[in-house]
């Protein structure tokens, strides 16, 4: 048995496909009779990976649903759109109605819905706030894309997915000095069974909502969210990116760095183990182990 985080890798160019052989590597789930909160990332309505594509999405929730949970439930804080309106472009209303779904729009939560998480060594002026939805579930799964960040992140993931899980102010996030360190304080609040990314269609450039396109061909899963995203940063380098991601070593990117020092996930490439199950994703698993070999 390995000590080493797995992320498991599917080279496909179709998401549901991708989605359920995901859900194969991960095995039976013991998610029957529990409340699942799915946290997706729908920071605007932009074509994926400028948001959720509702393939993947839709085939998260059937899986999941397979599973028999008493509760499954998608919840999200969209920004700097706003949330109802980035509901209705991309029909997650109508998604979740027809799949029997719940949907929870973080921005029309009262103040006695929110929990505080704080402690002395975080950059949250005050501690931050996450829904108590998300704090009650039995399980949380959550779902990124894979792209570069062009205001601040560098890149987002699934460590810069929890920024949709806190109230909206812009200015205490970026407008600190401490933004990717506070983007993975987010992380300690709350804890995602796994994570799937969505790397079929990349941002190697610009972001979050826009930017430099290009083909990942990728489905990824993981339960350690620092593997997940060194492994989404080392596709990125495989690709060509900006110089942010090119000439900065994946562990000191400052988003891994401060989660490596919180205990979040692995804490060098070494800690990494990539598994696959055809030719296809072994021999891209094979690039992107080179890759993360070369690291300093």
């Amino acid at each position: 048995m390995s000590n080493k985080a797995e992320v498991y890798l599917v080279a496909t160019a179709e998401r549901k496909e991708g989605v359920r052989r995901c859900f194969r590597h991960l095995g039976r789930l013991d998610y029957r009779g529990k409340k699942i909160f799915v946290k997706p990332n729908f920071n605007t309505a932009d074509e994926c990976p400028g948001s959720t594509h509702n393939d993947t999405l839709e085939q998260l929730l059937l899986e999941l649903l397979a599973f028999s949970p008493a509760a499954l439930t998608v919840g999200e804080r969209s920004g700097p759109a706003v949330t109802a309106e980035v509901f209705r472009t991309k029909k997650v209303d109508e998604l979740c109605d027809r799949l029997g779904v719940n949907l929870i729009n973080f921005e029309e939560l009262t103040a006695d819905e929110w929990l505080t998480f704080d402690r002395e060594d975080l950059h949250w002026p005050g501690g931050l706030q996450i829904p108590r939805a998300v704090a009650d579930a039995d399980a949380v799964v959550a779902t990124c894309t894979l792209k570069t960040h062009g205001f601040g992140g560098v890149f987002s993931m699934s460590l810069k997915l929890g920024v949709g899980l806190v109230p909206k102010d812009f200015q205490k996030l970026h407008g600190s000095p401490h933004m990717r360190k506070m983007i993975a304080e987010i992380n300690l609040a709350y804890r995602p069974d796994f994570v799937l990314m969505d790397g079929i269609d990349v941002f190697t450039d610009g972001g979050p909502m826009e930017g430099k396109r290009a083909k990942g061909n990728v489905m990824l899963v993981s339960r350690d969210r620092v593997a997940l995203d060194a492994v989404g940063l080392a596709l990125l380098k495989h690709l060509g990116s900006n110089r942010q991601i090119m000439e900065t070593p994946i562990f000191q990117q400052e988003q891994i760095a401060r989660a490596v020092e919180l205990g979040l996930g692995v804490t060098s490439p070494a800690g990494i183990e990539l598994v696959t199950d055809d030719a296809d994703s072994a021999a891209l698993a094979g690039q992107l182990a080179q890759v993360l070999a070369a690291e300093k």
